[in-house]
């Protein structure tokens, strides 16, 4: 009886394959997931008014629907003080509602970060657009309390202070 001697080619290592090709499927699927999740966090809408008429009609529909606008930030006039230009206007509307945001920090303190809410207003290519954090994705990929109170309420006062650009 005669024995077969592998031979260094043949000795596949099913293993190595089995680590690369879970290895890359796992890069591919993380890519894939980054690509689709980027457009789904931010909420964009076109305005049919100027920069600054967007910005006063939200702070109006900001109020009129029991938020408050803690400020108007100027990002043009903010740069322009540390000697740079933007070559459009850009402003970021804030907004907060106490009760919501005491809902949160009472459980989550740590998304403070996220506080308070925001629009950017700008205009790209002679358009102006808002946009936001789409809350509701925003609470449900953080679950909890979070995805309660902002996929819940936050999310639906949010499109009503948007309908101002209707």
């Amino acid at each position: 009886m005669t024995e077969s001697n592998p031979t260094p080619g043949n000795n596949r290592q099913p293993w190595k394959i089995a680590s690369f090709g879970a290895l890359a499927g796992f890069l591919a699927a993380l890519l894939l997931a980054w690509g689709l999740m980027k457009p789904l966090m931010l909420v964009t809408h076109a305005s049919p008014y100027g920069v600054e008429e967007t910005c006063r009609r939200l702070q109006a529909s900001i109020e009129a629907n029991g938020w408050r606008c803690p400020a108007i930030r100027d990002m043009n006039a903010a740069i322009a003080k540390e000697g740079l230009s933007l070559d459009s206007p850009v402003r970021i509307v804030e907004l907060c509602k106490a009760d919501y945001a005491k809902d949160v920090l009472e459980t989550n303190p740590e998304v403070s970060t996220l506080m308070p809410c925001a629009f950017g207003v700008y205009e790209k290519d002679g358009t102006v657009y808002v946009t936001g954090l789409n809350t509701g994705l925003m609470g449900k990929l953080m679950g909890g309390n979070i995805a309660r109170v902002m996929g819940g309420g936050v999310g639906a006062d949010e499109a009503n202070i948007l309908e101002c650009l209707n």
